[in-house]
């Protein structure tokens, strides 16, 4: 599943729009290669460590019992409480803030809504391609997620979303979204940058059982959410302090 988090589009009108990707995907190389890791590591612990099976069985078994709404709670989690905890207490000494509130609820919905989407998503692959993790069911998975939801739904989505708050959830913004122009400025980056990402990624999940691919997902969204949020908040502050003081 790709987690399109909204990249910056060309810097120059002329300049491709996989150039601006990849600028994006440079500049999250290393927390995308430390959520790589993490979740082959994870695979890997799973088919080669029988001593951690029970925690991996017991995921299983909450997600089982629970279905959507754990779905949901743990997109919730990882995509709205994590960041904003971690904003709140290292960007911001420990000291909440009024638009904590609103960037938590306004993540919560968000992500709580995309985590129920990704496991329909998965669901649906489980049924069109089967539970088994062999080679070229796990490919037909990737393949599906990667060029065909992400393209059309995941990453217009995170896109369009985020841009609309940005503009204050002004109505007049919507007509700008639905063109060939703005694909091209906004989303080809976006997915660029996340395809380099998210691939490896994605390709560790489909190996695992059904009921894991949610759980483990959540982690990978948690870590890929920390790091993001800590260049980003890094990159501000530095911005923040080469401005010039009025």
């Amino acid at each position: 599943m790709n987690e399109a988090i909204p990249v910056r589009g060309p810097e120059d009108p002329l300049e491709p729009p996989w150039l601006a990707g990849w600028r994006a995907a440079r500049a999250n190389l290393v927390p995308g290669f430390i959520v790589q890791v993490v979740m082959i590591g994870t695979v890997l612990a799973y088919f080669h460590a029988p001593s951690i099976r029970p925690l991996f069985d017991k995921l299983a078994d909450w997600k089982a019992e629970w279905g959507f709404l754990y779905s949901a709670v743990s997109g919730v989690i990882a995509g709205a409480l994590i960041p904003e905890l971690l904003r709140i207490a290292v960007f911001q000494k420990g000291r909440p803030r009024r638009r904590n509130l609103g960037n938590f609820l306004f993540a919560s919905v968000f992500w709580g809504l995309s985590g129920m989407q990704v496991d329909l998503l998965y669901r649906m692959q489980g049924v069109w391609f089967g539970q088994e993790a062999g080679l070229s069911t796990v490919i037909k998975k990737v393949l599906v997620d990667q060029l065909l939801y992400c393209p059309l739904i995941a990453a217009p989505q995170g896109v369009i979303t985020y841009d609309w708050r940005a503009h204050h959830f002004s109505r007049k913004v919507f007509s700008g979204f639905f063109t060939t122009a703005f694909y091209r400025r906004s989303i080809f980056p976006t997915l660029f940058a996340n395809w380099v990402v998210w691939c490896p990624v994605v390709a560790a999940l489909y190996s695992l059982p059904g009921l894991l691919q949610i759980p483990l997902f959540s982690l990978a969204l948690s870590l890929w959410v920390i790091l993001f949020t800590w260049m980003s908040e890094q990159r501000t502050g530095q911005t923040s302090a080469l401005s010039p003081r009025k």
